[in-house]
């Protein structure tokens, strides 16, 4: 029954597009009929080598079949009796009626297993790239909790080589249900027709092959595993490698580096190899027991043909059964392979699922509101947080007026970053809450919170594409005299009309191709662009040149005019005209007020001014 329970998930994806599903099988239905027909075509080309029938031999037309079960006896009578009575009076024209017959039943053969494969080939993409849109969507929306604790190059892994596993499937489904075993059921009919004796006896010597193959799939599915989770390892080492390619390079790491992916991939290698061993074994001994059964076939018809035991059984319909027979081990072995493949789709499946089973965390509230105004203020009630089981925030509580600008300031890992990242929801406190105007923001919608929050980064990621696409990102149709104004606000303009293209010019991946300061002014065009009421920024001048910092220290100026600002900084210098200063010591609010009242109790904020040759 396990194997049942593999298909069922595949199956689903696969039915949801039930038209080119069932046209698929068509097809399939009518290739096996014709299969079988262009073999059984040529008993009367072995009637006339092996016995032509003699001028006073007589073929009695059959009767009527009164049942279901007389159905088959009386199809072989039919054929007999039309192609025993052309043969003895005109075998010329008998033998080329049958090689136009045979050619007819090959051509429809082949023209229907075409159209099936041209369906299916249709069919096995579109339920990939629907799994693989799914998984996208999934990953998109599940927390940032989740990204940290997950390699990219795992979920590179999952959406690639285990959603191609999928594919391989979903193409040997519905040969493996529909297709195949009809075959099987159509040729051991024909085969009972042309001889009980020997389908008797062939069936007991089958069963033998299906016990080992299972034995091997079982074997199969824990080796796939196993390569499905090393595939991970080895896409998580080259995503690293190739985002980290400066700092290999300047450590003078690249031998390190080679030999650590070498290792990896020798493992990979061997895991993959096993795999491919223990799958490409399963119709190697379907084969090898299929020639003995046939050998044995062979002897034992051929003591019945020479002891003349078996009724109507001649040399030409023995042919014939063995032709026929070596027929019905070809769909039984396609099941074997198709059940091997099913076992590495369950792995695959199984993983995916890993993925699209992972709790959102971050989703609206059946009562959710939307919200398009910041009318008083931002509060922090008693808010705790922590990422595993150290807090990383204890008890904060603060608000921000409308057009306040509220600077967060303390030593690395005193939880400034993860403060801002509660507002937009990035993460969800412990315990308290965060209210805008009084309202919980867990029960806003998360998409008009987030359309009243802008972002800068010390990280200004950008997206390979053009300068016009980067500051209008998220706009569907982006307004270029908006982003061109945007880029004036953030000093962005010069310099992008210096490029070549202007706004159209692609800055490469991750805006590489542009300088820091050039593309933290980009980031901040974006910001601009989006006119957020609550703005968020992190870092935004730390990583950056001093005259960099400068131009980028005017652009945010420009920016958070007239906007409720937080802004977490290393440089108190960026910071000292704020509204008000909070300072966070291991998660908790130590000092708070401006800078000269915080100057004045010469306490933690004193000694960080001190360090940093402020007064």
């Amino acid at each position: 029954m396990q194997p049942l329970k593999d298909l069922k998930e595949i199956f689903k994806h696969t039915f949801v597009y039930r038209k080119t599903a069932l046209t698929v099988v068509f097809y399939n239905l009518l290739f096996v009929v014709f299969n079988l027909l262009s073999l059984v075509l040529f008993i009367p080309v072995l009637q006339l080598i092996f016995s032509a029938p003699s001028a006073t031999q007589r073929y009695e037309k059959p009767n009527s079949p009164n049942s279901i079960l007389e159905i088959g006896s009386y199809c072989k009578e039919a054929y007999n009796y039309f192609m025993g009575n052309l043969v003895k009076n005109d075998p010329q024209s008998a033998l080329f009626l049958v090689c136009v017959s045979v050619f007819i039943a090959f051509f429809l053969k082949n023209l229907f297993r075409y159209g099936a494969v041209w369906h299916q080939s249709k069919l096995r993409m579109v339920v990939v790239r629907d799994l693989r849109n799914t998984l996208f969507e999934k990953i998109l929306v599940l927390p940032l909790s989740f990204h940290s604790s997950e390699r990219r190059g795992d979920l590179m892994a999952r959406m690639n080589s285990d959603v191609g596993e999928i594919e391989i499937a979903v193409v040997g489904l519905l040969e493996l249900i529909f297709r195949e075993p009809i075959a099987i059921i159509i040729n051991l009919i024909t085969l009972v027709i042309l001889s009980p004796e020997l389908t008797l006896f062939s069936l007991f010597l089958l069963p033998v092959s299906a016990l080992v193959i299972s034995r091997i799939n079982k074997s199969l599915k824990r080796t796939a595993k196993q390569g499905q989770e090393q595939t991970s390892l080895l896409f998580s080492s080259i995503d690293e490698a190739l985002h980290g390619i400066r700092i290999i390079k300047a450590f003078r790491a690249i031998s390190f580096i080679n030999e650590r992916f070498k290792a990896l991939s020798l493992t990979h290698q061997k895991l993959i190899t096993k795999t491919f061993r223990k799958k490409d074994l399963s119709p190697l001994i379907n084969e090898t027991l299929g020639s003995l059964i046939m050998v044995l076939l062979v002897w034992f018809g051929g003591i019945l043909i020479l002891n003349k035991t078996s009724s109507g059984l001649s040399g030409e319909m023995f042919l014939t059964f063995i032709i026929v027979f070596s027929q019905l081990l070809r769909p039984i072995q396609s099941v074997s392979n198709a059940l091997a493949n099913m076992a590495k789709a369950k792995v695959s499946m199984d993983r995916i699922h890993e993925v699209l089973e992972q709790d959102e965390q971050i989703v609206d509230s059946p009562t959710s509101k939307n919200i398009t105004t910041l009318r008083e203020e931002i509060s922090f009630n008693d808010v705790v947080f922590s990422y595993q089981k150290e807090p990383v925030l204890s008890h904060i509580s603060f608000s921000v007026k409308k057009g306040q600008t509220v600077a967060i300031v303390g030593e690395s890992g005193s939880g400034k970053s993860t403060l801002l990242d509660l507002i937009p929801r990035f993460y969800d406190p412990n315990s308290g809450f965060i209210a805008i105007d009084g309202e919980n923001i867990q029960d806003i919608s998360l998409d008009s919170l987030r359309s009243m929050i802008g972002i800068v980064a010390q990280d200004s990621l950008l997206f390979n594409g053009s300068v016009l696409e980067n500051i209008a990102f998220g706009d569907p149709s982006p307004d270029p005299q908006r982003a061109e104004a945007a880029a004036a606000n953030a000093n962005a303009l010069d310099f992008i009309l210096q490029l070549e293209g202007g706004f159209d010019y692609n800055i490469g991946d991750r805006g590489n191709k542009l300088s820091g300061g050039q593309k933290q002014r980009i980031s901040i065009a974006r910001a601009i662009y989006k006119n957020p009421q609550i703005l968020l920024l992190d870092e935004a001048t730390s990583a950056l040149d001093t005259e960099s910092e400068r131009l980028v220290q005017n652009a945010l100026e420009c920016l958070m005019n007239g906007k409720t600002s937080l802004i977490v900084a290393h440089r108190l210098s960026t910071v000292m005209n704020a509204d008000r200063i909070l300072v966070l010591s291991k998660g908790k609010i130590i000092e708070e007020g401006t800078h000269q009242e915080l100057l004045s109790i010469k306490g933690h904020y004193s000694r960080l001014c001190s360090l940093q040759g402020l007064s």
